[in-house]
């Protein structure tokens, strides 16, 4: 366990709560292993019908820590130096570290990501992976890279490609521009936007909207959406025939067809 990470459980919502608030939890290694151990079990648990990310003290996450960056360049420990490892070794473990938002992206069962201020960089990537996300309305995102000379992590852009479309996108990783929450509403970053002191409550109440749903269901339609990110009509349907028959067994379902005969609204138990 960690500080760096803290996570609470309370009727079916796991939040994991970024805590680096000196540095706008800004992400180290300790709180990355941290996140992935969290995220591969919070998968798994059967009690868990939705999962929250989210940054303490009015930030979400400004990403990777710049000043680490700088510390080991101006160290002559960079890539190339000769004293350390090399481009490849590097890049191996960045890659295994940006496994999480893969994780995070096809978690079978809802993730949502609720952004009470600054998200950039790998932070704002982090909320891209998730299913939804929630922001305050003056919430700061940026994908910041282009501002620091690096090329971006952490699987932003494709995230953010099918959210917004290959001209826009480029815009956004170029500039670097920031842009508040509510810009990023109309956008279709995120899926809702409110005012700062209104975030609390409405970010719970979504959460617990979301662990109220047929939580197996919600997991084969993120197989479905996933892969109509690249398969053929084709593969589609064959997934969603497959999915759909097994959807038929479980006991939401069951439950369901009952309530809709019996004209009452339904009680999912996420089984």
């Amino acid at each position: 366990m960690t500080d760096q990470l803290l996570e609470t459980f309370e009727d079916g919502v796991a939040t994991l709560t970024m805590n680096r608030p000196e540095a706008r939890n800004a992400l180290t290694g300790e709180m990355q292993a941290a996140l992935s151990s969290a995220v591969d079990r919070l998968a798994l648990d059967p009690k868990v019908r939705v999962v929250v990310l989210t940054g303490a003290a009015g930030a979400f996450c400004a990403g990777g820590d710049v000043k680490g960056f700088a510390a080991a360049n101006s160290s002559g420990a960079g890539v190339g130096s000769g004293s350390g490892p090399t481009l490849e070794q590097r890049a191996a473990g960045l890659r295994h570290s940006m496994e999480v938002v893969k994780r995070l992206h096809e978690m079978p069962k809802p993730t949502l990501a609720v952004i009470p201020g600054p998200a950039a960089g790998a932070g704002l990537s982090l909320a891209l992976a998730c299913d939804l996300r929630i922001s305050a309305d003056h919430a700061k995102l940026t994908t910041a890279f282009s501002k620091i000379g690096l090329a971006g992590d952490y699987g932003g852009s494709y995230f953010l490609t099918h959210l917004v479309g290959a001209a826009k996108v480029r815009e956004l990783y170029f500039t670097a521009d920031v842009i508040t929450g509510a810009e990023a509403l109309a956008l279709g970053i995120v899926n809702k936007s409110v005012p700062a002191e209104e975030l609390p409550a409405a970010a719970a109440a979504y959460a617990r909207y979301l662990a109220g749903l047929p939580t197996v269901a919600i997991g084969y339609m993120k197989r479905n959406l996933n892969a109509a990110a690249h398969a053929t009509l084709s593969e589609v349907l064959d997934l969603e025939a497959l999915h759909m028959v097994r959807t038929m067994s479980t006991e939401d379902h069951k439950a369901a067809s009952v309530a809709f005969v019996e004209k009452r609204a339904p009680t999912f138990a996420g089984r």
